[in-house]
């Protein structure tokens, strides 16, 4: 029964969902069906330029006609999927409107009036956020010169109303990527009372690298640490919101009282269905991201201009100019990239888009109103 339903949604008739859509949707993913009218390059939300996959987006299609239902079944079976998927137990696994929303549960779970968030400088700033809503403090600490997250100066920092930490891995803005093995050794060191959030949205491309290991694939034997995931980066569905967390089932719990009810769509469980099942597919986006990634390292080293190190779908690099009037420049010649990070003043993020909007943007940098040695290293 927890199946039958889905499998229904996969045999209505793609044709009266395919009319639906204002284009149609073909080829192994269809970017040009999800760009927009304005003109607009949209460097700015790190979201996959190309996704989703045709077989996600063809599991979207067949899942409209029963946009009517509440998802309940789908989304039971959607956690056992996750849950069979990283080997851990279904009640390890906590669904969320996005990430977002995940990160929404903890603050509201194991924050409050009195208690104390500890967080890098810049980062994520969704936690935060959450945080001072339930009236708690936020002591933010500057990363180090490597841009790794300065954790000696996280340990010091906490007391003994620190009840949680954010780790955001890689980071974001940055895209760098802090050692699994510093990590460890900081989990090691916190107080019994403080939990710990590791933040594994870009986790798909970080595995690229060799000093990072998810904390989901090659978890702790601690109750603390909370992981969350997302399917808004390389699986593309970043517009219909979902996101997940694993745990122990202790701390599951502690969160789950603060979620949303019924607070996952119907068409989403049947992305995620497909994604999960698109080994593929994430493959292929992975593949694309590191060629587009080198490609824009390429221009930028043309240009006398260093990237930080990125393990994720976005770059950070410094203009040595207010990063507001960047941004402001680009935006002129229609183009969208992140925003201002006050610790970080001078650096822009860019997300990495499809060739010709990477091309745009060259060309707008190549236009900014700064003389070109002063933003060399």
């Amino acid at each position: 029964m927890i199946t039958s339903r889905r499998d229904f949604l996969r045999s209505v008739g793609a044709g009266t969902a395919a009319g639906i859509a204002a284009r149609p949707l073909t080829g192994f993913s269809s970017a040009a069906t999800f760009k927009y009218d304005d003109g607009l390059a949209r460097l700015d939300n790190n979201e996959n330029a190309y996704g989703p996959s045709k077989k996600v987006l063809d599991a979207i299609q067949s899942s409209i006609e029963g946009v009517n239902r509440y998802p309940l079944i789908e989304d039971h079976s959607l956690a056992e999927q996750i849950a069979d998927v990283h080997g851990v137990k279904l009640e390890q696994i906590l669904l969320g409107c996005g990430s977002t929303d995940i990160l929404r549960m903890a603050a509201f779970g194991f924050l409050g009036n009195g208690k104390q968030l500890i967080q890098a400088a810049p980062t994520f700033e969704a936690i935060e956020n959450y945080a001072r809503a339930v009236s708690s403090d936020v002591i933010s600490v500057p990363l180090i010169p490597r841009f790794f997250h300065d954790l000696d100066g996280m340990q010091a920092r906490i007391g003994a109303s620190t009840t949680l930490v954010y780790i955001c891995n890689p980071n974001n803005p940055t895209a760098s990527l802090t050692p699994r093995k510093d990590l460890e050794s900081f989990i090691e060191k916190l107080p019994a009372y403080t939990f710990v959030v590791i933040d594994e949205a870009y986790h798909h491309y970080a595995s690229q690298s060799g000093t990072y290991a998810s904390f989901i694939d090659h978890p702790l034997d601690n109750e603390r640490v909370i992981v969350t995931r997302t399917f808004s980066k390389v699986y593309g569905l970043a517009g219909l919101r979902l996101g997940y967390a694993v745990a122990s089932s202790n701390t599951i719990r502690k969160m789950r009282q603060f979620a949303s009810q019924d607070n996952i769509n119907s068409i989403v469980t049947q992305a995620a269905f497909a994604a999960l099942d698109d080994a593929d597919g994430v493959n292929e986006f992975v593949r694309r991201n590191r060629d587009d990634c080198q490609e824009f390292f390429n221009q930028a080293m043309a240009r006398m201009v260093k990237p930080i190190d990125s393990h994720a779908n976005f770059v950070m690099m410094n203009t040595f100019h207010p990063a507001d009037d960047a941004i402001q420049h680009f935006r002129k010649n229609n183009i969208l990239i992140g925003r201002s990070f006050p610790s970080m003043s001078t650096y822009i993020r860019v997300s990495l888009g499809l060739p010709d909007e990477m091309h745009r943007f060259w060309q707008a940098w190549d236009t900014l109103p700064y003389p070109k040695h002063t933003m060399q290293h």
